[in-house]
């Protein structure tokens, strides 16, 4: 498959709603008010309900239930409302099956929404600015696959895709066998067709080319691969993910303690909570 083909596909979407138009204006502000989100947020029912629902999953560990989206908001914050709302519009618009992968909406959401909790961990203990930074190229990253997904079930090489990734092949060495690049690089294509910040687009895009990633993101190009390593769709968080992570921290030149500490408070906070989020 071509790359013409993805682009084809990446252009015929449709554009975000105004909800997240809104919500990319407010972004902009140098002053942002939560009242104000409050109000821009609290009009899209599928936001609200999955900014609700994260908000109560085990992952933050509140001690009380989250009834409403202010309270919400004011918990988990500016950028990580932002980056839900985001998340939610997007895959609202690519319904598509992530069949060919073995996944489920429900399944994919989970290891993107581990991304950005983890991001958040590690990298308060780091950077809060850069934190801010990466929750939400953390939480959109694998977006893509929803366009390679559809593409390779139009070729009918869907059966073929699903066993290859049963087999243990890497996910993203098999995305590069079939369209010469991965999923990233087709998230970042998507949001630059939305028009989204350019510095989201670019932190993206250079995931898993890190050679090519320009010098002033690179650090963030590592730390997102780190990241995905570690929530990887396949086995989120498992002995085999975290160890891969930790070996590239190690490699980037990282604090792999650090990273190690907050990989163990997710996975205790998941371990103790009642809900499988």
């Amino acid at each position: 498959m071509k790359i013409e083909d993805v682009l084809r596909r990446v252009e015929s979407l449709p554009p975000l709603p105004r909800t997240i138009v809104l919500i990319e204006e407010y972004r902009r502000d140098n002053e942002k008010e939560i009242d104000k989100l409050h109000n821009i947020i609290s009009k899209d029912a599928l936001i609200v309900t999955n900014l609700l629902r994260i908000a109560n999953s085990a992952m933050f560990g509140f001690r009380s239930k989250i009834e409403t989206p202010l309270r919400a908001i004011s918990l988990l914050g500016i950028n990580f409302t932002i980056s839900i709302a985001i998340s939610t519009s997007s895959q609202k618009i690519l319904v598509n099956s992530l069949s060919p992968y073995g996944l489920t909406n429900d399944t994919f959401m989970n290891s993107s929404n581990m991304a950005s909790v983890l991001a958040s961990l590690w990298l308060e203990k780091i950077d809060e600015k850069l934190k801010d930074e990466i929750i939400l190229p953390a939480l959109l990253l694998d977006i893509g696959k929803f366009i390679l997904s559809d593409l390779i079930v139009n070729e009918h090489l869907d059966k073929e895709f699903k066993i290859k990734i049963d087999e243990g092949i890497a996910i993203e060495d098999l995305e590069k066998e079939y369209f010469g690049f991965t999923s990233s690089f087709v998230t970042a294509k998507i949001f630059k067709h939305w028009r989204l910040n350019p510095n989201l687009v670019t932190s993206i895009e250079f995931v898993d080319d890190l050679e090519n990633a320009p010098e002033e993101f690179k650090e963030k190009a590592k730390i997102l691969d780190v990241i995905k390593t570690a929530t990887c769709i396949k086995e989120p968080l498992s002995n085999n993910s975290i160890k891969k992570a930790l070996e590239k921290a190690k490699k980037y030149g990282f604090d792999t303690k650090i990273l190690e500490n907050a990989i163990l408070n997710l996975k205790q906070r998941i371990d103790l909570g009642v809900d499988k989020y």
